[in-house]
């Protein structure tokens, strides 16, 4: 193999949800480049796959899992089928859906939709790891916040209620399992530019999708929207041994966002 793939995470096993676009395969390209086997979960197949080419044709290694995170039960049978060959050393919670909206254009579908992917998708994962992390006495587990996980952001209510959750969760992981050697951190992403803001602009704004993505790109102080290489690069760092002090933490990484806009 390429000796660009036998990097710091050479022997690795990295489960990367929503892998197939965006942060998500950033963050599979960006890991496996630097050693680690990705399994690559995505509801997605197509675009999985798209992953994995991308990842094989750089002589690295990665396999694609067809899964619905918020489906229990399918998360179980997907874990338990790789435990069966492979520990999983690193977990990132990375899938995640969006709405725009306040309390009262919030419906409980809306609601109940996202607390299904953003919660309950993130604890469906994190239930079924701990487990074999618990047993070897090690494992890292990054979850993806948001900036509206900690401040106030308008026609956010649903998304910011399930963000939060997310933050709250990570704190409580890492603090029951910080004697079994398992790590848990999360990151607090400001507006990134991936296909959602894409998609959305298109449908949202079709005939001055130019001037909103500038205007969004200005909300952040920075004057820009993150890439998703830089966001990769955060949770990369933060799942190596050079972060091994750091848990229980949450990392904005937002063009200062929440410290600057004010």
């Amino acid at each position: 193999m390429n000796t660009k793939f036998e990097g710091k995470f050479a022997g690795k096993v990295a489960l990367i949800t929503g892998g197939g676009s965006g942060i998500g395969q950033s963050t599979s390209l960006k890991l496996a480049e630097e050693g680690a086997h990705v399994l690559i979960i995505d509801l997605d197949l197509k675009a999985a796959k798209a992953t994995q080419d991308l990842i094989e044709k750089s002589g690295g290694k990665a396999s694609v899992y067809q899964c619905d995170i918020s489906n229990s039960s399918q998360v179980k049978e997907v874990v338990a089928g790789i435990l069966v060959d492979n520990d999983i050393d690193i977990l990132v919670n990375n899938a995640g859906i969006a709405h725009v909206g306040n309390l009262e254009n919030t419906s409980e579908d809306d609601l109940d939709r996202l607390y299904n992917v953003n919660v309950k998708g993130t604890y469906n994962f994190m239930s079924a790891v701990i487990g074999s992390m618990k047993k070897k006495q090690s494992g890292v587990i990054i979850n993806l916040a948001s900036v509206a996980s900690s401040v106030g952001i308008e026609d956010r209510f649903a998304y910011s209620m399930s963000k939060g959750a997310v933050l709250t969760m990570t704190y409580s992981v890492a603090k029951d399992y910080i004697n079994d050697g398992i790590r848990c951190n999360c990151i607090a992403p400001g507006r990134v530019h991936t296909p959602f803001v894409d998609n959305f602009l298109e449908k949202n704004y079709p005939d001055n999708k130019e001037e909103m993505f500038e205007k969004l790109s200005k909300s952040q102080p920075i004057g820009r929207m993150g890439k998703v290489e830089e966001i990769a690069g955060l949770i990369v760092y933060l799942c190596s041994d050079e972060a091994a002090f750091i848990t229980g933490s949450n990392f904005p990484i937002d063009g200062g966002f929440v410290t600057l806009n004010n």
